[in-house]
């Protein structure tokens, strides 16, 4: 079972982040045509306020004279044979390739409570149909198509497998010839690099969205309604309901994550242009485990047997807040009040990062947990076993 924010993998509750983030995802009918609804009634008020406005100022050019539309054609640039690629910018060059590569996935949804249907996203994986997308878009589906741009019809694609603790899902359609996206290198990503977001957004009628931003940050852990998404790219590119499971892509052409979050303001809070992208570093291992899965292999998540508290002294790392007998924490020899500042060698800067790194890693898997103790640092080695379902 994936630790979730209420019940988190080691029994102990997760607060809410401080900017409450949403899935950018499974959009759904009747809520956007409310949305659209609103905005296109703020316009035809608008409209009728500037009538009545103009009905009060004295437009007239003075008794006598002659107004008329003029016969002369649109003042135009003139292009010249050298000029051929004017226009064609980079991001219309990236948002071109990547045409035949991202498709719109349709889900009918029914949970056992309520009935409904999502749109989100999806990026083509390889020629013979393999499509990536979010969990959560097809999460509850009964059907799911998908459908190209440039075509009228859908194609009814099969759910492989999905992972909802990472928030990735594997789909398939029957086909062949279809034109796989390129991905980039893990490692390779860098702040500052120039993204393009495409997907479906809000399930406008036509092609996808375009976006453009740069990456802002890299490894970022969040919390959201699945559990906690560690290794994130945090990118200011414009992400919106129905781009869930599209690609953020660079400069390149090269998809460097998986749009999944977008980070919304509260009462509290306020969040501008603040993006989630699985990266392609955390998508490689992932869709290992989704293709087993998909061949009949069971995906079992790692266990640790901890309680968690956040640090409220403004440091990093996750402190234990308790420890299960004859887990393989305290076999390892972990306390209460130890702080957990890496695991393997990456950094936790907090609860939700401790939760996806144990998650993530496979039972009878020794992790080395790097703690501060009493204001020393220690490293122990703990043996994993398999999380039960209780």
């Amino acid at each position: 079972m994936t630790p979730s924010p209420e019940d988190n993998e080691f029994g102990s509750p997760l607060p809410p982040p401080q900017a409450p983030v949403f899935h950018g995802a499974a959009s759904k009918p009747r809520r956007r045509a409310l949305g659209v609804l609103l905005t296109l009634v703020v316009g035809f008020v608008g409209g009728l306020v500037g009538t009545q406005a103009s009905n009060n100022w004295d437009l007239s050019f003075g008794s006598g004279s002659s107004v008329q539309s003029s016969n002369s054609p649109l003042v135009t640039s003139e292009v010249s044979p050298d000029d051929a690629s004017v226009g064609d910018t980079v991001i219309a060059q990236v948002a071109n390739a990547m045409s035949d590569s991202v498709v719109t996935i349709s889900s009918s949804i029914d949970d056992g409570m309520t009935t409904g249907e999502g749109t989100g996203t999806g990026v083509v994986l390889t020629a013979d149909g393999e499509i990536l997308t979010n969990a959560h878009v097809v999460a509850d589906a009964t059907e799911v198509t998908v459908r190209f741009a440039g075509e009228t019809e859908p194609r009814l694609a099969k759910v492989l497998a999905s992972d909802p603790g990472n928030d990735l899902a594997l789909l398939k359609i029957d086909a062949t010839d279809l034109k796989p996206a390129v991905f980039a290198q893990p490692g390779t990503i860098r702040i500052g690099d120039g993204v393009i977001a495409i997907g479906y957004a809000l399930d406008l009628d036509g092609g996808p969205t375009v976006t453009s931003g740069i990456v802002s940050a890299l490894k970022r852990t969040i919390i959201t309604e699945s559990g906690a998404l560690n290794g994130l790219i945090q990118t200011d590119a414009a992400i919106s309901s129905g781009n869930s499971g599209g690609p953020l892509v660079n400069f390149r052409g090269e998809v460097v994550g998986i749009n999944t979050a977008v980070a919304r303001s509260d009462a509290n809070s306020a969040a501008n242009n603040v993006g989630f992208s699985i990266a392609v570093d955390e998508i490689v291992p992932v869709l290992e485990q989704l293709r087993s899965q998909a061949g009949g292999q069971v995906r079992e998540e790692g266990f640790l047997g901890v309680g968690l508290a956040a640090r409220t002294d403004g440091g990093q790392g996750a402190i234990i807040s308790s420890v299960q007998p004859n887990s393989p924490a305290s076999l390892a020899g972990i306390r209460e009040n130890d702080i957990v500042l890496s695991v393997d060698g990456e950094p936790i800067d907090g609860q939700a990062g401790l939760v996806a790194a144990i998650r993530d890693a496979s039972p009878g898997q020794t992790v080395e947990i790097e703690l501060l103790r009493d204001g020393k640092r220690m490293t122990v080695k703990a043996k994993l076993v398999a999380r039960t379902g209780d």
